[in-house]
This record gives C-alpha cells, structure tokens and sequence, in this order.
C-alpha cells in the first residue's frame, strides 16, 4: 500500500470542546440532529478573485498570492457539545472532505504550504492513517468524490488550461483507483468542471463552465456524467442568465430533488441556496422549489451574471440530511455599532423548509464543507461503457428536425453536420482585448475561441445522421443547407471518451418531454458509421481569417476596396495588420457587414438568427456585386468563416505578452506617443466598443487614417510614420499568430506550451498501461 505521512500536521482524537463556540439548539434541530456527528473544515474565506471557480491559486500562477493559510478539518458531536480535530495544519490547507459509503474514513484535498499544491489525502474518521494518494508536481487536485466501486472522482488541472475571458488556471474531471493507481480524465470542457458528487442511479452531477460562442458570465450550470466519462449531459441552468453560476449540487437521497447554490459569476463559490426539481424543467423559475434567502426569488431568470452578489445572505457547501432538511454554510450576520456588518464569516447552520435557520456550529474562523459522518447507501454502480484503446467514439443523430428551436426549418433543407473542436487555451498574455470579456491575448472582435474544423458528414433524408469523432476533443455541431450555409448550431460543447457510443434525439430538443418519433429505424443507423469527410479537402486545421478569408478578399475586393486618404468612408478590405487584427477584420465589423452573435446570450437562438444566412456580407458574394464571381469553395469558405462567429486568429499563443491587446509589436511608450501625436486614442482602440475603422497599418504607415490630422505637419507626421513602420518591423521579425505557422512565441507562453506537452506526454503513457491493464502512479516526490 502507498502511504505518505506527515508530522507536520496536528492529528488528534482528543476532544476539544474549545474549538467550537458553545451553541444551545432548538428542539427542533435537536430532533434533525440528535446522535449525530457534524464533519467540516475551518478556514479563511478564499479571497475574492475574477470568478467563483478561482479557488486554487496554484504556485506559479496569476493569482497565487491569494493564498490564505491555515486551517483544519474537525467534527462537531451534537449531543455532547464538543469538537474533535482530525488534522490541522498552521501553513496550509484543508478542504472538499467527502465521507466514505461505510462512514469510516475521509478523503479529501490539502496543501501543505504555500509551495505546495493541492493534493489528494485520505484519512481515518478516527484520525489516524493519514495517507496521500495523488503527487503530481506542478498540478492541482481538488473535489474528490468516493464512487461505489472504491475508486476516486475528483476535479485537477492535469491539462493545464485557461479561462478564454481571463488567465486563471481551470480544471477538469479525472478518475483515479481507491491507491490512486491509473489516475486518467474523464472530461475535456475548456474550462471548469468540479464539485462532483454522486446521483441515486449512479451518475455524476457536477458543475460546468463552458462557452462556445456565449458570454463567458452565465455559462456555469450543472451536467451529468457517467462515472467512465461517458455520457455528458445538461441537467440544469445551462440556458439561464441569472444566476449566473449552478454550482455545489447534491441530490437528495431518495428524491429526485436537487440541493445547489445559486451564485454569481465574479464571487466566491456562494450564493443563494436552491432546492430544484428537474423534472419541471430545465432551465430557468419553473424547476425552483425552494429559495433561501426567499427575496432572492425574484432574480431567477430576470437578474445577469452577477445579481446574486447582492443578496443579504450567502450559503455554499449544502448537505441534504433529507427532503426538507439541510445542512449548509451560511454568512453569520452580527451587529456593531453601524448595525448589521460583517457578512465574511460562515457557520454551519442547519436549515429546514418549515422556516429552521438555525446556527449550530461557529468557530473561530469560517466554517465550510458540512456533512453527517456516519454510514449511508451506495448508489449504483454503472457499466464501464468505454476503453482506452481505441482513437475515435460514434455519435448519432435520430433526426435534426426534433427541437425546441427548429422553427421554419423544414424536412429536407438540412444536408450537413459539420463538427468542429473548441481548443483549449494553453497560455495567457499580460496584455488583452475587450472583446465580451478580456482575452488575453486577443482572439477574435467579440467571442473567445479558435476553430478547428474536424470534418463533415451527410444528413440522410429522414433527418438522421451516424459518424465517428475523435475522442478527447471538445466539439460542437453545426447543421448546414445544400449552399453549406449554417442553418442552426450549437453553443455548448459535447465530448466522446475513446470508444464510447453517444446520440441524440435532434437539436436542442426538449430534456423532459417524451420525443416525438417514427416507429421505423432512421436510415442512418441502417448503415456503418460514416467517417467525417474533410473541409476543403484539408485535414482538421485551426481557422484564421488572415489565412483563410483575406487571400479572397485580395483577389477579388481589394481593387475597390483599398486605402484611399481622399476617402476614408470607403469600406477598406486591405490585409494590412494593426495593433489588433487587420484592416479588412475591423472594418468588416465596424461597418456591420456581418451579423453574427460573438460572445452571445444565455438563451438559444432561433435558427437563421446569426452567420451566413444573417449577414449583408452573404447577399454581396451572392449577388452581383461589381460583377464578381466567386467560386464555390471561394463562398463557402466566407460561409463557414461567417457560421464559425467570425474567428481571426488560429491560436492563443502570440509574440508578445505585456502590450496592448497582448498583440501589438508596439510597446505602451510607442503607443502613448503615438497617440499624442495623432490625436487618435490607440488606446481606445483597444475594445469591440470602437467606432473607428482601421486606423493603423504596419505595412503601409503612410497610409495609416490616425494620419490624416496631422498630414500638413511634417514633423509630426514623420515621427508617427516612424514609430508604425517601427512596429512593422517587429512584426516582420516576430509573427504574433496572424497565420499559426509563422509564429514565433514569446518565452514565458513557451514554458507553459512546454508544460502542457510533457504533462499530456504523461497522460499517454498512463492511458497506455491502463489499457494493458498495468497500474501506474503519480511518481513521489
């Protein structure tokens, strides 16, 4: 057996009445409570940081130093009124404890210092037999959960990845053996997925934040996975605004109810404390049970992403002792001299829907993780529906036309699905973009993400479709008209795990009604599944408009559509670069020639609301606009640049980290000087707010717009074309990612390219001795 223990930590079995403030109970929580011991952890508040997810502040990262030592995990005995201590460290950190089925042991996260990283432990309910379990170096292990089978769930940053709308580390799912042998992922969204816990059949209900194509604020809800990793599916409040955050959930043993936290996107993990039933609904008011505080209420589904901030109690960490009852950490709210202040500090409170709310443990610091140490049922135990040799998984589709957004779309007109991978984002820079959040570095005008196009595959006549994807990937499916124009598409991701069969009713159809099906097989499922036919005749490739959409914009626009000092009304279509992007990017969505939905809203669109079919830019190519003649593939490639939200650059890698937009060759000072000499606020320029086109070109400075004030003063205009041709320059020398392979990337992004390579090197070699049936651990330190 693998053990690791340390001395450095207090472990005691000893009573400790001192460590719990004395609490009388009401007969009513001494009825709910009587006999029972209380598990939970003592610690500071985590810091206020840029989202509820930003716990971890892993060395080495942005916000590391927000790392608050010292803390304990401990146990409250109801009856006698006293508190015992399982360990207790001065220099580190204990949290996500999780009761084992048989009540007699504990797993959960710590890190020993502030050097350190989050590790997974285990430890007997007694005290004793603390062990470490996982050791990875470099990487955070939070959240775990015990499953059926003895084996371990829990949320790490083993593919280190970042949020698109900021630079902190996220995390994704993995599964270990109950030794921590064989440790492998079992979720690949591109950002974060946590607070796992176990369903009465067997699943795995966690918390998810991803985007594809959505604002970056309201895109947290609750999924389901089986515990192979098969089987991601939406559960609730994907498609809600407010709150912004469905975070920290537990079904009720025996019920089909669910205990959650409505939170908010830029705050703690807290919020108000929801009780939901599923089976109303999926999204929005119709599912709310329950709500605490009950003012709350009325900011479902009305409120944004961060209306939740301002309730006048905060909750997190719920443990249902049953259907009405609740264990939960609560804002302990006491009076000064400028009446109620405070709203830091948490206890354990237990809360109960005949109106209990009722404090019964308080300690010196806040108080966090509650749950009953004691035996309970396990759940089911479900069938591995995966394996670790085999590439590529299938999905199917029993017909596209069953949905709840498929209005004026009739039988016939959907000819493709086209499947296409989101990316993770492996680097950050210190410099960013306003697009709908901050990216760091700059992506696209408004939206987060790169593209890449994994393929095609027919859509029989009945609206079916059978076709294989590679597994691991996050991806995405468009449905596409004979022209390959977008009719409707999605804006969350799916997943496959290798081998794993998946498939759908249509699109976006209803989670909770009956489908509405032919009793005849579809066609698709006649036949084999068909393997993804290639775009362009290219194999999978990351979009980029300056690779992609300006070579045809140079042959067939560029003529009429080029710089003109007498005409600056004149819609520009030039490929000369600027600190951001390049001239025909901007203009093209300064002018509005496109309509598309960026970093979009909660709500699922209708279809033909956004892309090609939407945009004025379809009706010049299709038209007969200055008597030019597109090819085919000239006009689907505008298509599909248009449905993939218009994308510009390929990666998220770039040349440069500290300068404006993460992008520029040119540094602040330039850009200040700059700035004062033309009158023009470069700086301003830094957003999708902007009004103005282009007003920078590297590769013609003479021909820059922020010039035309200042062409009469020699010296002026002289010193400003020599500061633009100066970024040229270094833009020749250090191609920032324009086109992905001419770029050379700058030193501190290559460390964490290096350590993602060698991390996913890792990960290959373990899935390998996993399928030869060998066990593989975290090498010790």
């Amino acid at each position: 057996m693998r053990a690791f223990f340390f001395f450095l930590f207090f472990v005691s079995t000893f009573s400790l009445p001192s460590q719990a403030a004395e609490i009388s109970h009401s007969a009513q929580a001494q009825a709910q409570l009587a006999g029972k011991q209380i598990l939970y952890v003592e610690r500071a508040q985590y810091a206020s940081d840029h989202h509820n997810t930003a716990t971890i502040f892993q060395p080495g990262e942005i916000n590391e130093r927000s790392f608050a030592p010292g803390g304990a995990m401990r146990v409250y005995d109801v009856d006698s009124k006293t508190t015992r201590t399982l360990i207790e460290s001065k220099d580190g950190v204990v949290r996500d404890p999780e009761v084992s089925f048989d009540g007699k042991k504990i797993i959960f996260s710590m890190r020993k210092n502030r050097a350190d990283s989050y590790h997974i432990y285990e430890i007997n309910s007694d005290g004793t037999g603390l062990r470490q379990l996982t050791f990875a170096p470099g990487v955070s292990d939070i959240d775990p959960l015990y499953l059926p089978d003895g084996d371990i769930i829990f949320s790490s940053t083993r593919q280190p990845k970042y949020c698109m709308c900021n630079r902190h580390i996220m995390a994704n799912l993995h599964r270990m053996e109950a030794d921590g042998a064989n440790v492998t992922q079992i979720g690949v969204s591109t950002l974060f997925e946590g607070h796992a816990s176990l369903m009465n059949d067997g699943r795995i209900l966690y918390d998810r934040w991803e985007y594809v194509d959505r604002n970056f604020g309201d895109a947290q809800g609750l999924w389901t996975v089986n515990p192979d990793g098969t089987k991601h599916s939406i559960y609730y409040g994907n498609n809600t605004a407010s709150p912004g955050a469905v975070i920290d959930a537990r079904q009720i043993p025996g019920s089909d109810l669910v205990i959650c936290i409505f939170g908010s996107c830029h705050d703690r993990p807290r919020g108000a404390l929801a009780l939901i039933d599923r089976r109303k609904e999926v999204d929005g008011i119709e599912p709310l049970v329950e709500i605490w505080p009950k003012s709350s209420r009325k900011l479902v589904g009305r409120g944004n992403l961060d209306s939740f901030k301002s309730i006048s109690l905060f909750y997190e960490d719920p443990w249902p002792l049953n259907e009405n009852n609740f264990l939960v950490s609560r804002t302990i709210w006491f009076k000064g001299a400028k009446g109620h202040v405070g709203n830091s500090k948490m206890g354990i409170y237990l809360v109960g829907r005949n109106g209990l709310e009722e404090l019964v443990v308080e300690g010196k610091k806040s108080l966090f993780d509650p749950q009953i140490l004691a035996a309970r049922p396990k759940p089911n135990k479900l069938p591995v529906m995966r394996n670790f040799k085999d590439k590529d998984g299938v999905f199917y589709v029993h017909d596209v036309y069953e949905g709840t957004h498929m209005k004026g779309v009739q039988k016939g007109i959907v000819k493709y699905l086209r499947v296409i991978e989101s990316p993770e984002k492996r680097t950050w820079t210190r410099g960013g973009w306003g697009g709908q959040g901050e990216q760091a570095p700059g992506m696209n005008w408004h939206s987060f993400e790169n593209k890449i196009i994994l393929g095609e595959t027919p859509v029989e006549e009945d609206g079916s479709a059978n076709f294989t994807v590679p597994a691991g990937k996050f991806i995405y499916f468009q449905l596409l008209d004979k022209d390959k124009k977008m009719v409707q598409t999605m804006r969350s991701g799916t997943m496959l795990m290798p081998g794993e069969v998946n498939g759908c009713v249509g699109c976006h159809e209803s989670r909770i009604a009956a489908p509405h099906l032919p009793g005849k097989s579809p066609l698709a499922l006649k036949k084999p599944p068909r393997k993804l036919e290639k775009w362009a005749n290219k194999e999978p490739f990351k979009f980029s408009f300056m690779e992609h959409v300006q070579p045809i914009l140079d042959k067939h626009c560029i003529k009429c559509h080029d710089y003109d000092v007498k005409n600056r009304k004149k819609l520009v279509l030039a490929r000369d670069m600027n600190p951001f992007f390049n001239a025909a990017y901007v203009n093209l969505y300064v002018r509005k020639a496109v309509k598309l939905i960026g970093g979009g809203p909660a709500a699922i669109q209708q279809p033909y609301a956004w892309g090609s079919h939407a945009s004025k830019l379809t009706k010049i190519i299709d038209g007969t606009h200055g008597g030019i003649k597109l090819t085919q593939r000239e006009r689907e490639t505008l298509y599909t640049w248009m449905d993939l939200n218009g994308v510009y650059y390929p990666v998220y890698e770039s040349a440069f980290d500290t300068t404006l937009g993460g992008r520029s060759p040119l540094e602040s000072a330039d850009i200040r000087e700059l700035s004062k000499l033309t009158g023009v606020n470069i700086w301003g320029l830094n957003s999708h707010r902007r009004a103005l086109q282009s007003q920078i070109s590297f590769e013609r400075p003479e021909l820059s717009p922020c010039l035309d004030g200042i062409r009469a003063n020699k010296e002026k205009f002289n010193r400003a074309v020599a500061i633009i041709r100066k970024g040229g320059m270094q833009l020749k020398k250090t191609p920032r990612g324009d086109i992905e392979s001419e770029i050379v990337v700058v030193k501190r992004l290559q460390a964490q390219l290096d350590k993602y390579a060698l991390l996913e090197k890792e990960r290959s070699v373990r899935d390998a001795k996993i399928a030869e049936g060998e066990k593989f651990y975290d090498p010790k330190p």
